[in-house]
């Protein structure tokens, strides 16, 4: 095929993101509710109202706040339906509330101060990506709260893609699906998508960082509660008769090696994570997420809680404790490792931008994870942003542009690829 040199409107592009961040969507990690806060779906509204002035006509929101919509086929090939996902809502970690986007022209490097309070800086030192960045159009939020790049970086290029489409119907392309998910902050941005619905036969996470980045490996991720069960009895009389249920958790937990705890771990290293912990002498709760990119390693992580609790058992007899694991998500590779031309496409796409693609891992999880998971292969695609859920989050203007290009040209891929 031809090389196709697209044009993509990066001033659009850059008021369509500022206009977003600028609308409060964060999520609430107590809340009861779906989504965990109303104000999620100003957004969603937004997006529907803005598909629809696009020509989209079937764009909608969904009872639990999803906006779907379909960008109908221009091609006469029969071509796989690929479906495109962000999320809208932001970190519960920091106030998204009345965001100011700053936007640092030509950025020359060095380190930028955020103008909103000076504490926060974004130094140069401490942020290789930066580098890479020399000559660019950085945006950050005013150092007041968090930008929402995450994901509503995500959000904007896939609009502004689908803008791009629409209007160049010469590009040809299969059927897109579109979907801008809520609560991914917290966990639950799948809870209530219907992939049979949805009707995608592949799809991309938006959500990702680096440009050139395509992540096709998550952690697998397990919740593990412990519960101690001890004997109180009056301290004063208590003398080889009380079993004090938070010593003895505090025992289990200096049992577990540190080597396999959140900050000595990197790279391909799962852990153990203590998030919560709450106890009397009678009863004391451990919540603990346990990661590993292997199943056999969260396994072995499991067990050997399990044979320490034993141990604990067996020195205090008196001793009554319950072991609940949670799945939570699974690695997505073992999904799109039977599906390899889903990510190959992506790496295509992102070459045709002039990056060189790299194949990563998260060491977390996405909402591709559990899609990929239902039966839909799900890989996750750059965004272009940086320091993700903190005061000094920044992306670059260019980056975003090559988001959407990648975008634009994976449409075209699958239409390419396809048989007549």
């Amino acid at each position: 095929m031809p090389e196709v040199t697209l044009d993509i409107p990066v001033a659009e592009l850059v008021d369509r993101f500022c206009r977003y961040v600028a609308v409060d969507t964060q999520a609430a990690v107590e809340s009861e509710t779906y989504p965990s806060t109303f104000k999620q779906l100003d957004l969603c509204r937004m997006l529907v109202a803005e598909l629809y002035e696009m020509g989209i006509t079937d764009a909608r929101m969904t009872k639990p706040g999803y906006v779907i919509a379909t960008v109908p086929a221009n091609s006469v090939k029969k071509v796989p339906t690929i479906g495109l996902i962000a999320h809208v809502d932001t970190s519960p970690d920091v106030s998204g509330k009345n965001v100011k986007p700053v936007i640092h022209e030509n950025y020359s490097g060095g380190d930028i101060v955020l103008p909103g309070d000076a504490t926060q800086v974004i130094r140069a030192d401490e942020t290789p990506e930066l580098g890479a960045c020399i000559g660019d159009d950085i945006i950050t939020s005013d150092g007041t709260t968090l930008l929402g790049a995450d994901d509503k970086a995500g959000v904007a290029e896939i609009m502004t893609a689908i803008r791009y489409l629409v209007d160049h119907p010469e590009l040809a392309h299969g059927p897109i699906r579109i979907a801008f998910t809520v609560d991914e902050e917290v966990g639950t941005g799948t809870k209530h998508f219907d992939v049979k619905k949805f009707a995608a036969d592949y799809a991309y996470t938006i959500d990702g960082s680096t440009a050139g980045e395509v992540e096709d490996e998550t952690f697998s991720a397990d919740s593990v509660t412990v519960t101690f069960q001890g004997v109180n009895i009056h301290p004063g009389y208590a003398k080889g008769k009380m079993l004090n249920s938070t010593t003895v958790a505090a025992e289990f937990i200096s049992f577990l090696p540190r080597e396999m705890t959140p900050e000595t771990t990197e790279d391909r290293e799962g852990f153990m994570h203590l998030h919560s912990m709450e106890g009397t002498v009678n009863t004391t709760v451990l919540k603990y997420l346990i990661r590993d990119f292997t199943l056999e390693g969260l396994l072995r992580k499991e067990t050997l809680m399990q044979e320490t609790l034993r141990a604990l058992k067996a020195k205090y007899p008196a001793l009554d404790y319950t072991f609940e694991v949670e799945e939570s998500y699974r690695n997505m590779k073992y999904v799109l490792d039977q599906y390899p031309r889903v990510t190959e496409y992506c790496c295509e796409a992102i070459r045709r931008c002039g990056l060189t693609p790299r194949q990563g891992l998260i060491r977390g999880g996405t909402d591709g994870a559990r899609l990929s998971e239902m039966g839909l292969p799900t890989p996750n695609i750059f965004t272009g942003g940086h320091n993700f859920h903190s005061k000094t989050e920044w992306i670059s203007v260019q980056d975003m542009t090559r988001a959407v290009e990648t975008i634009v040209h994976l449409a075209m891929i699958w239409e390419e690829k396809s048989n007549s």
